[in-house]
């Protein structure tokens, strides 16, 4: 019966080991979320003036721009992700 115990024991371990593992990453999944809109709000309240039918030049290069700079932190976010995985051991 002792094997069986400690048996159950290290399955339940296991199983906390590998829930926390998966609260963390979808806790970094909904701080990516949260950072999205934050900086889609962002990017509406600077270059959308009025919205209108069509887009004037200066809207649209400022959505340009602002595209470029979210993919580039998007790529930020998840490269910083990706390291703080390889450092944890869960890659």
């Amino acid at each position: 019966m002792a094997d069986y115990g400690d048996s159950l024991s290290s399955l339940e371990g296991k199983g906390d080991k590998e829930l926390q593992e998966f609260l963390m990453v979808e806790k970094q999944k909904a701080q990516f979320n949260a950072q999205i809109h934050e900086f889609n709000d962002f990017c509406w309240e600077k270059c959308v003036e009025k919205p209108s039918n069509k887009l004037d030049s200066k809207t649209e290069t400022c959505l340009t721009n602002c595209v470029d700079r979210f993919i580039d932190v998007s790529l930020l976010i998840t490269n910083r992700f990706a390291q703080l995985l390889q450092k944890s051991g869960g890659m």
